[in-house]
């Protein structure tokens, strides 16, 4: 009962991060018939490229057995197991080619449907998968439901495309009574090419509808609550109050390496309280003057306090502190509209033969 109202509530699409998780976890849309369809291919590939010249490839080698049956030496162990060897090397000649065929097939059944990938979790010991409620669950449940249908249309395709088959090939059936033994293979063969045509044109509809549904229940598997997205944006862009506590720090972080830069200052330019602008300027270093520090109220009156015990002198010009906070970043050059003003005041500074103390 519990399972009904999640799954009822579970009304929004899978974001991407959820899809790439489950494909990294090898939860994938995938279809069995595809491999169903894939092998039934390479089984008509076999049957009409390599299983008649294996068949004759295989008679005419072991023709010897029957025709001259002496030639063949059974007195020890070893002729019994250099006769078993050459057995089984025709015999793997003959069903070598088609065996990797059809491991071929359902290797690319798989490739097309979703990228290979290597899971180590799939294949981790679970205990819900020897869970007897689990196992009536899948097998009772709506995938079992949509499993047992298939597997019956499937044994009722492959029943109705053999009764058509040999309905339509029993005149052939009646005149291989009196053919040649060796045309009978390649009766057989033919009779078998025209039941699986048929078969793979009916699986290849089950297959698309297959592919459809397990990508519908894919999806549907995926979905999420609206809690779940949120919580899901929330690990993404991180928590508001922890994104705030993060910008506070940083900010504190700055202040700190900033304010350790203002005994760098050659000079301050404050209004009384509000605004305080810490600039270095040496000739020798080039340039325009840089702003190592700025600050408003708390701040501005620790650079002074800072400056004042470092002899660095403090010319008090409201606007011009106002305009210098507001326009220049810290480490920034001031930019060329205010080189009058602050030329003005060193050169001021300079006349009173007031001056930094030697650049740190």
């Amino acid at each position: 009962m519990s399972d009904q109202p999640d799954k009822a509530s579970k009304t929004e699409e899978a974001t991407e991060k959820k899809i790439r998780d489950a494909l990294e976890k090898g939860q994938t849309a995938s279809s069995r018939e595809v491999a169903t369809l894939a092998g039934l291919i390479a089984t008509l590939g076999a049957l009409y490229f390599f299983l008649s010249s294996s068949v004759l490839n295989v008679r005419d080698s072991l023709a010897s057995f029957i025709d001259r049956p002496e030639a063949f030496s059974l007195k020890s162990g070893a002729d019994a197991s250099a006769l078993l060897f050459i057995v089984g090397m025709e015999g793997i000649k003959m069903v070598g080619p088609i065996v990797l065929l059809l491991m071929f097939a359902g290797v690319a059944a798989s490739v097309v449907q979703n990228q290979p990938r290597i899971v180590g979790t799939r294949i981790e010991p679970k205990l819900e998968r020897i869970s007897l409620v689990k196992g009536w669950t899948r097998i009772f449940g709506l995938k079992g439901m949509v499993e047992f249908l298939k597997s019956v249309f499937k044994f009722l395709t492959v029943g109705i495309a053999g009764y058509i088959a040999l309905r339509n090939a029993d005149r052939d059936i009646i005149n291989a009574l009196f053919m040649e033994p060796v045309a009978i293979p390649e009766l057989m063969k033919q009779m078998g090419i025209k039941v699986l045509v048929a078969v793979i044109i009916t699986v290849a509809f089950l297959v698309a509808a297959d592919i459809a549904w397990s990508r519908f229940s894919w999806r549907r598997d995926l979905r999420m609550t609206k809690q779940e997205v949120k919580d899901e944006h929330k690990q993404m862009e991180g928590d508001p109050l922890i994104r705030m506590k993060l910008r506070s720090m940083q900010r504190d972080r700055a202040r700190r390496r900033m304010i350790a830069s203002v005994p760098k200052a050659t000079l301050i330019v404050a209004n009384p309280t509000h605004y305080s602008v810490a600039l270095r300027y040496v000739r020798e270093e080039g340039g325009a003057p840089v702003v190592v520090a700025k600050g408003k109220d708390l701040v501005a009156l620790k650079i002074r306090f800072i400056a004042e015990q470092n002899g660095i002198p403090i010319y008090e010009d409201r606007m011009l502190a106002r305009s210098l906070y507001a326009s220049v970043e810290v480490d920034k050059m001031i930019p060329p509209e205010f080189y009058k003003a602050v030329a003005g005041i060193i050169l001021f500074f300079a006349q009173k033969g007031q001056t930094a103390r030697p650049a740190m």
